[in-house]
């Protein structure tokens, strides 16, 4: 339908299964003849090498390409323009929630030129400030929808797309439509305001800001995708300094009544597609002339002018009486201070210069929800996200965006089984902003009944058909096959909302955070550590003593032991999915973890030659090996896979005998090979990155690994093909296993 009368409308991209299957070998070859030639190719490369010597490589084997002598003419097929509402209705018994779309076919915009940078920055203002307004409306009691978007860009290369976007509960499609048009029909009646601009200008600016002082530890990744685009769609690429001159210069020039007149320009009667996709069960989906009147209600229906919540407000007008540091260590071997202050915290400091505008902050305690008695999971469960959705002191989440518009700087508390954290990134010009974040989520969590009934009212409606979703109903049995059927592993399901308290979620989240004592806090980053110093004594040390360190409690939760094979039967697609899992206790040292590793890719690594390469079974497959110390030392060996119905018995067996010729033989030399070249580049990769770093001191601090692992060379390295077949007998018990397996309704049982 969004192609309708244009060829894109009649090949769709995946192909035809009866093209795959039946395409002649000349077809094939001609295809490629046609189309896989140099001068529509483009060559980029990105990286940390020597860019003469790379241009000779691409030139000596791109260059003897020759070029056809009568290239097949290149296409760009249009998609005509229409005067009728083009509608397309879909129901779907595998749907959890109803998407609408209201969109508007638009003519190529010029690109490369001022005019045209200038225009997209308008574009962009106007998108960013009607979707703060429509996340707004998401945080009401009864919320319109559950979530919506404001979006424009390409739709072909030939023409762009204008898209009004709402997820809605089920049934309520045509509310979520109408309160969508409604908020666009007030923009056009009354446009933005000024505040909203200013504040959009502000963080649009910051944001072009920290590209710039990135511009020298960008990734190659993202320099690559922009040379691509250029290629492809003519994006201009001016480099970061010149575009941030430019924005800075043009920024000024643009008014709220510009912005504002691109509601009237993007959104009429013509060229419009809406696109409904909808659960089965339930309410009926609305007919196109239920929509038709849903948007000449809102065509017609009386708005008023956008009356701005909470005005912007200090986070903390009040100051806290600092505290102290009281120790101080070096540990020299990780680059790493410790300080330790009075109220029982401890900080560790990791100065990097990874990235040149980037701190990262976590926050670790034990407890978590495991302290949670058995009535009260759910509140425990959901007590971050509440206070999450509710704001900080004076401030509801709205008005906390407002207040920190133009700033980088975000904090977001967590409750997890066995522990309690926070998480966070800031900027060293916003540093004080994410300390204060830190003092108020410990400190002042808001109660806002509105914005938890939002969340109850999101969360309702996303549970509410989830056993519609076979992933999700197979998900769920193999959660509960796992935990052995313990009651406190019960997998998330409509019963939330129900069980769901507003006080009781803060009074569990207040009991977490009730003191300092028993966290410890990491920084890493752009920082000096006499910057965060005073930082540290006001906003942490500050922070009061609580009852003392707390210590998770062990639930009891196991999983089952024994072979245990069951069936799913959901869906109707022609798909199945796969999961084979082998446990069993570890001793948690480094070495096991490596030896865990090695064998987990080796299988990969094997599995995927055989049952796709080989078979032609799936076309991924997947081995993790994970290990935890808590609530015991134990291992999991996770495989999984797709595939037809029919063949999943088969590659099962498949997977029964790869694991016994590696418990025979261990991992063919080029195999281990590949294997430690592998870890070695993750591991290479992964010391120049301020994430990896923050994981690393979270879990020092919390299992008190030696700190020498963490920069000594890996026991990988030294590990045998004698070792990984060792790993494969230990680990990969053919007596303790689980596999579970995903069928669609009905049909014959797998071979």
């Amino acid at each position: 339908m969004v192609f309708s009368g244009s060829l894109y409308a009649e090949r769709l991209p995946i192909g035809d299964t009866m093209v795959i299957r039946t395409a002649p070998t000349e077809a094939l070859e001609r295809f490629y003849r046609d189309w896989y030639r140099p001068d529509l190719m483009a060559v980029v490369a990105v990286g940390d090498f020597d860019a003469d010597a790379v241009e000779a490589q691409i030139r000596e084997l791109f260059g003897a390409i020759p070029a056809p002598a009568n290239p097949r003419p290149r296409v760009s097929p249009d998609v005509p323009g229409h005067q009728e509402t083009l509608f397309s209705i879909a129901t779907d018994p595998e749907l959890q929630l109803t998407q609408v779309t209201v969109g508007f076919k638009q003519p190529l915009s010029e690109v490369g030129s001022l005019a045209a940078y200038r225009r997209a920055l308008v574009e962009a203002l106007y998108n960013n400030m009607l979707n703060f307004r429509l996340e707004e409306l998401t945080r009401t009691e009864d919320p319109p929808f559950l979530g919506a978007a404001s979006a424009q860009g390409r739709l072909i290369r030939a023409s762009e797309l204008y898209q009004l976007v709402a997820v809605t509960q089920p049934g309520q499609a045509g509310a979520g439509l109408e309160a969508l048009l409604v908020e666009a029909r007030r923009v056009d009646r009354f446009g933005f305001t000024a505040g909203e601009l200013e504040r959009e200008k502000e963080a649009l600016l910051r944001g072009l800001q920290r590209a710039l002082d990135e511009k020298d530890t960008r990734r190659s990744g993202g320099l690559a995708d922009e040379y691509v685009r250029n290629f492809l769609t003519d994006e201009p690429i001016p480099g970061i300094e010149v575009e941030y001159d430019l924005v800075q210069a043009l920024l000024p020039t643009i008014g709220v009544e510009e912005v504002n007149r691109l509601a009237s320009e993007w959104i009429s009667d013509t060229n419009r597609i809406v696109l409904l996709a909808a659960p089965e069960q339930g309410a009926p989906a609305p007919t196109e002339e239920d929509l038709l009147e849903v948007m000449a209600r809102a065509a017609s229906a009386e708005v008023t002018a956008y009356a701005e919540g909470d005005e912007v407000l200090e986070l903390m007008p009040t100051r806290p009486t600092p505290g102290v540091i009281v120790a101080e260590e070096r540990i020299e071997a990780l680059g790493v201070t410790e300080w330790r202050l009075g109220n029982g915290a401890r900080v560790l400091l990791k100065p990097t210069d990874f990235k040149n505008d980037e701190i990262l902050f976590q926050a670790w305690a034990a407890g978590g929800v495991s302290l949670a008695g058995d009535d009260a999971l759910v509140p425990a469960r959901t007590a971050a996200t509440v206070v999450g959705q509710g704001g900080i002191g004076e401030l509801s989440l709205t008005g906390l965006q407002r207040t920190l518009a133009g700033k980088v700087a975000s904090v977001s508390p967590s409750i997890a089984e066995l522990s309690q954290g926070m998480s966070g990134v800031t900027s060293p010009r916003d540093v004080e902003a994410l300390f204060q974040l830190v003092h108020l989520y410990f400190t002042s969590p808001r109660r806002d009944e509105a914005a938890f009934g939002a969340f109850r009212a999101q969360l309702g409606a996303l549970l509410a058909n989830r056993e519609a979703n076979p992933q999700a109903h197979f998900q769920d049995t193999v959660a509960v096959t796992m935990s052995g059927g313990h009651p406190r592993a019960r997998p998330i399901g409509a019963y939330y909302v129900d069980e769901m308290d507003l006080d009781a979620s803060l009074d569990f989240y207040r009991a977490r955070f009730d003191g300092a004592d028993g966290f410890t806090f990491v920084f890493v980053g752009a920082f000096d550590e006499a910057l965060l110093r005073p930082l540290v004594e006001e906003f942490l040390a500050s922070l009061p003593r609580g009852g003392g360190p707390e210590a998770w409690r062990d639930d009891g939760v196991r999983p089952p032991t024994g072979v245990i094979r069951k069936t799913v039967r959901k869906g109707v697609e022609p798909q199945a999915s796969t999961q084979i899992l082998f446990t069993g206790g570890l001793d948690y040292t480094a070495r096991n973890r490596d030896l865990l590793n090695a064998l987990a890719a080796s299988l990969e690594i094997r599995l995927m030659e055989v049952l796709r390469e080989d078979l032609g079974g799936t076309y991924n497959v997947s081995v993790s090996g994970q290990s935890s110390p808590e609530p015991y030392p134990e291992y999991t060996v996770g495989i999984g896979f797709g595939s037809a119905p029919h063949r999943a018995g088969e590659l099962v067996d498949a997977v029964t005998r790869e694991i016994v010729r590696l418990q025979a033989d261990g991992p063919t030399q080029e195999d281990l090979v590949k294997v430690k070249e592998a870890h070695r580049r993750s591991r290479e990769l992964g010391q120049r990155q301020n994430e990896y770093w923050a994981g690393q001191l979270v879990a020092w601090a919390r299992y008190d690994i030696d700190p020498g692992r963490i920069t000594a060379p890996s026991l990988l390295e030294g590990i045998s093909a004698d070792d990984v077949r060792e790993a494969a007998r230990t680990f990969l018990r053919m007596d303790n296993v689980v596999v579970v397996t995903l069928l669609p309704e009905g049909g014959a049982e797998p071979e």
